[in-house]
């Protein structure tokens, strides 16, 4: 059975999720289900980056101990994978025992290679996003990410000898073109990579909320080299899932962390004599019409709320179908209720209804026998969705598949099987029941929720890779109408 291992970052829970946290996961979730339903074995992981000096910070405004508020704030983000159907293999806490080990033995590994000297650190740091920056990256003295002010700060340090890996870092580059997705992210890294890697200070003294050094506990591991192993803790490094699963075939990143996943990642792992993974996918941001959404800005849009009131499978379908992924995406709710009803309700759900009143009506409720219309069947290009899907193309296998939904309601409206009778009724109607199991098939990765109830409408139980076939639908299969799968959504 072919191996798929999918990643999304994990999430830095000093703040409650946003709307950017719930799209990564969505997509995310939509490509390990297509790969399940394709029968691989998938796993998926997602989770929370839960040490360093911000959160140890956050914790003592809040009047909590960092344990306690990581444990909290944690809750949230697993709260948002509930409500929005990710179907995550593991979720991952850096705070997990298992993950500090393997952290630990990461660092020892890398340590006794001779890649980790100790020195002293002076630099511009934002405690924001956990990362040193030169005066010439930052803006006005503030960081370019966050806005906030960088903190001059002087301390011991452990250095990882990131310097030495320069050259065989450029030439992995040059044999893997597609490591860094979509290809026009790569120009960016590969120069700041020519211009000189510097080596990278992985050690803090300023805070005590992490993991303690295996060699010097009075050190605690930057944030972002333990939250970085998490990829390979999440699969038992170096036991039985790691050796199925890794190299992970995509790990899938925001625009703003792309530096420690394509440089500073793959160079851990050449010294820990790790494989890197195959593929970094690099998303854009949501963006509101007023600009960049972001907590630092206090312009987020809460995901479990619109799941809540637009329901998660239509919020989905729209961050699925509008934003093209890899580009920035503009978000606003009444995109969402244009998508919703005038695909969701009068497309999909329409044809739902439409189909099965019309069984009910002329074969009591039961699927007649028949065999599925060439003509009909020949409007669904598979190959094209699986190309695109292949290419993480969701919006465009998403649109393929609404495409053919389309087809389906022509052909109903072309045949109008109400004025028909015997056989070419019963071939009309087992026509469009037939290639609507299929598009329920083909969407249960993007609506989830959506699909089952159709396929459940239409007596359909389980279902797998052999059943994406026309003609599956099995005559006398009793169908059941239930509610209406997608209410208009009022202005």
């Amino acid at each position: 059975m072919k191996k798929f291992y999918i990643t999304t970052a994990i999430d830095y829970p000093s703040a409650k999720p946003h709307l950017g946290h719930a799209y990564e996961k969505t997509v995310s979730d939509c490509i390990a289900r297509w790969h399940r339903l394709w029968g691989e074995e998938v796993f998926f992981s997602t989770g929370t980056d839960e040490h360093g000096l911000k959160i140890q910070r956050k914790a003592k405004e809040a009047g909590k101990t960092p344990s306690q508020f990581v444990d909290e704030m944690s809750a949230d983000f697993k709260k948002l994978c509930a409500e929005w159907d990710i179907s995550f293999d593991r979720f991952i806490r850096t705070t997990d025992p298992d993950h500090e080990e393997v952290s630990k033995k990461i660092f020892q590994k890398v340590f006794d290679k001779g890649d980790i000297y100790l020195g002293e650190y002076e630099g511009l740091y934002c405690a924001d996003c956990e990362q040193y920056y030169l005066e010439k990256d930052l803006v006005n003295g503030n960081c370019p990410v966050h806005g906030t002010k960088a903190e001059l700060v002087r301390e011991p340090s452990y250095f990882f000898r990131m310097s030495k890996y320069q050259k065989q870092l450029l030439e992995f580059f040059e044999k893997n073109p597609n490591f860094i997705l979509p290809r026009a992210r790569k120009a960016e890294i590969v120069n700041r990579v020519k211009e000189g890697l510097r080596d990278l200070s992985v050690s803090r003294t300023s805070f005590t909320w992490g993991v303690p050094l295996p060699n010097d506990p009075k050190h605690f591991l930057y944030v972002w080299f333990d939250a970085l192993i998490n990829y390979i803790s999440a699969v038992d490094y170096p036991k039985g899932k790691f050796k199925k699963f890794w190299p992970a075939d995509v790990h899938v990143i925001g625009t703003d962390i792309s530096w420690f996943h394509c440089v500073i990642w793959p160079c851990m792992l050449f010294s820990a004599g790790i494989e890197p993974p195959k593929s970094v996918f690099i998303h854009g941001f949501i963006k509101l019409p007023s600009g960049k959404m972001s907590k630092s800005k206090g312009n987020v849009v809460d995901p479990l709320d619109l799941s809540q009131r637009f329901g998660s499978d239509s919020v989905r379908y729209f961050l699925l179908r509008d934003i093209p992924f890899g580009e920035d995406g503009i978000f606003e709710e009444r995109l969402i209720a244009e998508r919703h009803n005038s695909e969701l309700a009068n497309e999909l759900g329409n044809l739902l209804n439409r189909v099965l009143v019309l069984i009910e009506k002329n074969c009591n409720g039961e699927i007649p026998q028949a065999t599925t219309d060439s003509n009909l069947a020949v409007k669904l290009n598979l190959k094209k969705i699986q190309a695109n899907m292949a290419r993480f193309e969701t919006h465009l296998a998403l649109a393929e598949i609404m495409n053919f939904v389309k087809a389906c309601n022509a052909f109903i409206n072309e045949k109008e099987p109400w004025k028909l009778t015997g056989k070419s009724q019963q071939k009309v109607l087992y026509s469009s029941a037939d290639a609507l199991r299929m598009a329920a098939i083909l969407l249960s990765p993007f609506i989830p929720n959506a699909s089952k109830k159709m396929l459940d409408q239409l007596g359909v139980g389980s279902f797998g890779k052999s059943d994406l076939q026309f003609n599956k639908l099995r005559a006398g299969t009793k169908t059941k109408r239930g509610e209406v799968l997608f209410k208009k959504i009022e202005k």
